[in-house]
């Protein structure tokens, strides 16, 4: 009798062949995250909705401005700040009845910065809707010149970005 021997054909990776295709993987993953950058996509979206909110605040107070009711008077709130432009805080404190003139004549809900914790109206979404909840704060800013040009702010902006204000 002859002596066989027997040949295993195993097929399948090494060890090291997958070894080295998971470390390609992963610095492909890493190289994607880093262009990618969730972080500073997060903050851009939340730049975004800063600005659209300011305009939505500045059109509301607009449009009480040009309701013929108000016979093309600012709110008192705003008439009351200085002329000087120095920003003020939009909250209860500083506005005790803007929100109640402007919220569900002239805007839907008062919008409320991203970052700022709270203020959800009782259907979860973000904004103020119940003026008499008291603390209430916005998270942005209003100032007047001495032209009655209004600017609403929004001081928390993107670390990235400067602070995103709109004027009329």
């Amino acid at each position: 009798m002859t002596a066989q021997t027997n040949k295993i054909n195993v097929k399948g990776f090494t060890l090291i062949e997958l070894l080295v295709v998971i470390g390609i993987l992963a610095i492909l993953l890493a190289i994607t995250l880093i262009a990618i950058n969730p972080a500073r996509q997060f903050g851009q979206a939340n730049d975004t909705k800063r600005r659209s909110d300011a305009t939505e605040i500045l059109n509301a107070i607009g449009q009480y401005g040009a309701d013929p009711v108000n016979s093309g008077q600012l709110p008192a709130d705003i008439l009351a700040l200085p002329a000087s432009g120095s920003a003020t805080e939009l909250n209860n404190t500083n506005f005790p009845t803007l929100c109640s003139k402007l919220v569900t004549t002239y805007i839907s809900a008062l919008p409320v910065d991203p970052s700022t914790t709270g203020n959800t109206s009782p259907n979860g979404t973000s904004g103020i809707v119940n003026c008499a909840t008291i603390p209430w704060d916005t998270g942005y800013t209003v100032q007047r010149d001495s032209s009655n040009r209004i600017t609403v702010s929004a001081p928390q902006a993107y670390a990235g970005s400067t602070t995103i204000s709109v004027t009329r």
